[in-house]
């Protein structure tokens, strides 16, 4: 199952988050994704100003494990909650303190931290669109889940808190601390946001209990030296900001899988080009035997044929390299991605880039483009630029299950497009409108001068054929917004 995701990451980046999900029952699963981009043709995008080259240096993409799913009492309360391995790894690391416990122990509090930052997100947004009626217990479930976690999350200090645990293993631990405290007060300063922009009445129900739990929050940080955001601390801020982005990272690093990333089809290549020396090769020594046996050897005729057969041989080669060029870029991919975790190779991806024609373009994709009559009778030979963007993704289910004691379902692709190399020709951002005025004759507005980006993106395994189409709405000072049909 493929599921994806499209959010504007920053003002001149947009966020694709591509979720393949592998069977349980499957050891080996292939998905196939595909971007096609509509760029307009007055963006002056083709193939001969913008190289893949350009194209990859815009794209940015990770691959990561999809974080396991936990509901937030069940972190606590379930027979396979978190916290029975993080006792576990704790009281190992206590009594035999190897290399390879503790990294058992960093990874069980990293797993924590990330499983907590994903239930916790999946509950305000659940709770941000409950009904009025429900509220009530799934707030009051909220705040004593959280509570909970958070207790024995710090019950677990003592474990450890023995002469034969090294400072570099107590700082796992408060670096953990740090960060539990930090998603639990931002998620629960985002439950507030939601529930008052919903019903300003049931927000005056229910702050005083929410900020109740924040305020225990951050006074315990406090205790502990963490940094905190108060209203008279105007500096601090910026810091603040910085430590919050180092902490997600360390959180979240060990989901991130370990990538190596090649040219696809090198060996078939140089085969390729291999034939097409021979091919050449075989050309010229014909021609020089032939003349050879007719005129005899160090004769003009011979010499004439020998530097002409050079001069056809090497355009023979290019030709020939070009032809099988040309033949590999249909079959094979720009790069092949090895995916690696825990030393484990659990499956591979590839990626390439193309400019392709209209009559290459599947009917479905035209349709979903669904182009006006104006576009099409202003650009009639060429309205737009496509690009094709194409993922494939192969997972080993039973390699994927044996490298943690957790349930993966499979790997997200998070793809980041840069935009600012399709904002160099836009016009500027604003543009001059009229309307009559009775008494000055005329008045003037500005009206925004945009231009769209349409993606259109296909999912595809054995079981699903999905389309999906996207507009990227820009201007010359970015990305104004993303729509979706």
């Amino acid at each position: 199952m493929i599921d994806e995701q499209v959010k504007l990451h920053d003002r001149f980046s947009a966020e694709i988050k591509v979720s393949f999900g592998a069977r349980k029952k499957l050891k080996l699963n292939d998905f196939a994704f595909n971007i096609w981009l509509f760029v307009p043709n007055s963006l002056d995008i083709n193939r001969f100003n913008y190289s893949k080259k350009d194209f990859y240096r815009d794209l940015r993409s990770n691959i990561r494990l999809i974080t396991p799913v936990y509901l937030l009492r069940n972190i606590v309360w379930a027979e396979n909650s978190p916290f029975i391995y993080l006792e576990k790894a704790f009281r190992k690391i206590t009594s035999q303190p190897t290399r390879t416990n503790s990294e058992e122990y960093e990874y069980q509090i990293k797993m924590f931290l990330s499983i907590l930052k994903s239930s916790l997100r999946d509950e305000v947004n659940h709770m941000n669109s409950a009904k009025a009626d429900d509220l009530n217990y799934l707030v009051s479930n909220y705040i004593k889940n959280v509570k909970c976690i958070f207790e024995k999350y710090r019950d677990l200090y003592p474990i450890i808190n023995v002469p034969n645990i090294e400072p570099g293993l107590i700082d796992y631990y408060r670096y953990g601390e740090e960060f539990m405290c930090n998603v639990i007060e931002k998620y629960s300063f985002l439950l507030m946001r939601g529930i008052k922009g919903a019903d300003k009445e049931l927000f005056e129900n229910y702050k005083a209990a929410i900020l109740s739990m924040v305020n225990e929050i951050i006074e315990f940080k406090k205790s502990r030296g963490y940094q905190v955001v108060e209203s008279e601390q105007k500096n601090i801020s910026s810091d603040f900001v910085h430590r919050l982005g180092l902490l997600k990272k360390y959180a979240e690093s060990h989901l991130y899988l370990n990538i190596k990333k090649r040219r696809d089809g090198v060996l078939t290549e140089q085969f390729l080009y291999s034939i097409a020396a021979g091919i050449s090769m075989i050309f010229a020594t014909i021609i020089a035997f032939s003349v050879q046996k007719q005129f005899g050897s160090f004769t003009m005729p011979l010499f004439v044929a020998l530097v002409v057969s050079y001069m056809l041989k090497d355009r023979i080669k290019e030709l020939a390299r070009y032809y099988f060029a040309h033949k590999m870029s249909s079959k094979y991919f720009d790069h092949k991605i090895a995916m690696n975790i825990n030393d484990t190779d659990i499956g591979w991806a590839k990626e390439s880039m193309d400019f392709i024609q209209d009559s290459k373009i599947p009917k479905e994709i035209i349709k979903l483009r669904n182009r006006s009559a104006i576009i099409d009778a202003t650009y009639k030979t060429d309205s737009e630029k496509i690009i094709l963007y194409r993922m494939h993704m192969h997972i080993d289910r039973e390699k994927l299950n044996s490298t943690s004691p957790y349930f993966f379902s499979g790997v997200n692709s998070i793809i980041r497009l840069n935009t600012s190399h399709f904002l160099r020709n836009m016009d500027n951002p604003e543009f001059t409108l009229y309307f009559p005025d009775d008494q000055a004759g005329y008045q003037t507005i500005k009206g925004k001068k945009l231009y769209y980006l349409n993606l259109i993106i296909q999912k595809q395994n054995e079981t699903q054929n999905e389309f999906r189409h996207y507009r990227l709405v820009l201007n010359r000072d970015g990305i104004e917004r993303i729509e979706s049909d």
